[in-house]
């Protein structure tokens, strides 16, 4: 079976500001009101629509096609024979990479210039030649390491940049973490474990902000970093355990000492997370999927 190209997508600002204020003419008045301009947000959503019709018709003529919003992943099954063209910022690509499964993602840059393009390297118009290429069996992708979170009865969360664990707030959260012999009972405005792919991200200011930074790993380097933030040394709270690196197959183990608030989510997804309740475990660690990114 030939393949289906499955375009993932996020609405234009232009498009967001049609949805909440219903007409363009409201949504005028209110960019005005702000002293900002439509006309800016209405060019780079027209630039984006012809962009986005050079890129559907990029695809080979016999393959099937599907598109994909980007609020709507959670809700679509993608198919082993799926190529997955990502066309937005590269955070689009980190909101995909949890719901694939080997599956070949192409990252396409539709405003240059605006976006750091380290998950979208490619411009649009390159399209027709990877997808070439893919046909031809000449398969240049990076295998990108994931994190998981595992809570004790059986969910499971994936993540392609960093996972957080905390309180639902972002108040001070309370856990147990157990990291190979150390443990410490910890109060904090969350966990952080992030990958090589995420360290260029969060985890990159929360590195920076650090005393003795660590060396973070690479985007294919099977370790993870993690951080505590902001941890609070009390009567029965530390704040020594407090970063460090995880090697392939090691995890850490944090036990939730919450009433309720509880969190674990990736990417930034706040909506799509799990739920820990009091004295439930989490072991984050490696991912056994890995993203496969077209470079």
């Amino acid at each position: 079976m030939l393949p289906r190209a499955v375009l993932v997508e996020r609405p234009t600002e232009y498009r967001q500001l049609l949805a909440r204020h219903g007409t363009r003419e409201q949504a005028r008045f209110f960019l005005a009101q702000r002293d900002l301009e439509l006309a800016e947000v209405e060019e780079r959503h027209l630039r984006y629509e012809e962009t986005r019709t050079r890129v559907l018709a990029a695809v080979p003529a016999d393959w099937r096609r599907a598109t994909v919003d980007r609020a709507e992943l959670d809700r679509f099954l993608f198919g082993p024979d799926d190529v997955v063209v990502v066309l937005g910022q590269d955070g689009l690509v980190a909101n995909v990479a949890k719901y694939l499964d080997g599956q070949p993602v192409v990252g396409l840059d539709p405003d240059p210039g605006r976006n750091p393009g380290l998950l979208v390297p490619h411009p649009p118009d390159a399209l027709a030649d990877l997808c070439a290429d893919l046909l031809a069996g000449r398969d240049r992708s990076e295998q990108r390491t994931m994190v998981q979170a595992r809570l004790d009865d059986g969910q499971r969360l994936l993540a392609l940049n960093e996972i957080f664990l905390g309180h639902r707030t972002h108040q001070s959260a309370r856990y147990v973490l157990d990291v190979g012999d150390a443990q410490e009972r910890h109060s904090s405005s969350g966990l952080i474990v992030t990958t090589g792919t995420g360290a260029t991200g969060w985890a990159a200011s929360i590195n920076a902000a650090r005393g003795e930074r660590l060396a973070l790993p690479a985007p294919t380097d099977e370790r993870l970093a993690w951080f505590v933030r902001e941890a609070w040394a009390g009567p029965a709270t530390g704040a020594s355990l407090t970063a460090g690196l995880l090697a392939a197959r090691d995890e850490l183990t944090a036990t939730c000492q919450l009433d309720e608030g509880g969190v674990v989510f990736g990417d930034g997804i706040e909506d799509d997370r799990l739920t820990l309740d009091w004295a439930q475990r989490v072991r984050i660690g490696v991912a056994d999927r890995r993203l496969r990114l077209l470079v």
